[in-house]
């Protein structure tokens, strides 16, 4: 029994050898293709991706980071890098394995072999669980970021570590992080400027995804708190929310179904995500077409469903992304990035392809928009 069982770890350490040595082939044309990212891009697009070949049609003129939330693309790697684009892994890992040394360890361990055996360049945190202030978890989430980032900046030379955060800091769905140290322990913090109606305290009705006015402040509250500018990231939504009107008033105020989360009683969540490539072929046949919010600096639509009632649609397009892009240019911020990149319509239908242009071009800030927003 016990030749038996040494034979399988035996097998098994010799699998796992081998498909490390076979994974670490450039599967590049050019050799050199297989090198890591080294140079800092002054200004950022951040660009997560969720799989299939759409990157192909994206404006490489812009990304800078690819972020692969998808399968692993040996052929976006090395596309990537010969725009002179990063491509980086997504981490998460259970709380009870973040607190841990030895397990905190292993994890960091185990995505830094994967990212060489890729020859991706760096790594996104992406975590988004509920933690408490001065709990373990707040302390060993701010030592997971600052030791993946030692240890990746040490063994990749030029390597990225980023870490998404909510779109404000003020504990925004129990996430009570220690922004300030995370930030200073990592290259770039990827604020997630959307689903800011994850928690809505008063009246349960349909609001954009994105309000202007609210996203701004949040990032005041991130530089308040002694966030360097320069290690903030924009997060913008190419999606938006569809929400079944339980009442719809003359006003054209939707009220929405109640559902709770994370101690508020009303969210997003009673409304569904919509694919911006989706919203786009079915905004012309709504029953009000594009309709613009002068508070919140946010389109939206009301349409009917097949059973006659009726639904508010809110999301961002290239008019609301540009006035935040001007914010970002105005501050100095690292940059924008999106979720995600593949929700346009790549497809050579003209409209479409003008549409998917507008959008990638609405993430180049421009100073003169937010000057007018604000006024």
């Amino acid at each position: 029994f016990l030749t038996k069982m040494w034979l399988y770890i035996y097998f098994i350490v010799v699998l796992s050898l081998s498909v490390k040595d076979s994974s670490a082939i450039c599967p590049c044309v050019r050799e050199e293709l297989c090198q890591p990212i080294q140079h800092k891009r002054e200004f950022e697009v951040f660009v997560f991706d969720v799989g299939g070949k759409s990157w192909k049609l994206y404006d490489w003129s812009k990304v800078t980071t690819i972020a692969a939330f998808g399968k692993y693309d040996a052929e976006l790697m090395c596309y990537a890098h010969s725009n002179g684009a990063r491509l980086v892994l997504k981490g998460d890992v259970p709380l009870p394995d973040m607190v841990e040394d030895a397990k905190r360890t292993a994890w960091i361990k185990e995505k830094l072999n994967l990212a060489k055996i890729q020859f991706m360049d760096g790594i996104n945190i992406d975590i988004e669980q509920a933690v408490e202030e001065s709990s373990p978890e707040y302390y060993a989430l701010t030592a997971l970021v600052k030791e993946t980032t030692d240890m990746f900046h040490k063994e990749i030379p030029g390597s990225q570590v980023s870490f998404d955060v909510a779109w404000s800091p003020k504990c925004i769905d129990k996430r009570c992080y220690d922004y300030t140290a995370i930030a200073d322990s990592c290259d770039l913090l990827f604020v997630m400027s959307y689903d800011e109606q994850s928690q809505i305290w008063e009246d349960c009705i349909a609001m954009a995804n994105a309000p202007f006015n609210q996203t701004l402040a949040a990032y005041d509250q991130y530089i308040a708190m002694k966030v360097d500018p320069k290690k903030l990231v924009m997060g913008v939504p190419w999606y938006g929310y569809d929400y079944l009107c339980l009442n719809f008033s003359q006003e054209g105020i939707c009220t929405i179904p109640k559902v709770p989360f994370r101690g508020a009683p009303c969210s997003d969540a009673s409304g569904r995500q919509i694919p911006y490539s989706t919203l786009m072929k079915q905004i012309n046949s709504s029953m009000s077409g594009r309709l613009w919010d002068e508070i919140q600096l946010a389109p939206y639509y009301n349409y009917k469903d097949n059973k006659g009632k009726v639904h508010q649609l809110w999301y961002d397009d290239p008019e609301s992304i540009s006035l935040k892009a001007a914010y970002v240019g105005q501050q100095s911020l690292r940059g924008i990035g999106m979720w995600n990149g593949n929700l346009l319509d790549y497809s050579d239908d003209p409209v479409a392809k003008q549409q998917s242009a507008d959008m990638w071009n609405a993430l180049t800030p421009n100073r003169k928009a937010v000057s007018l927003a604000v006024s």
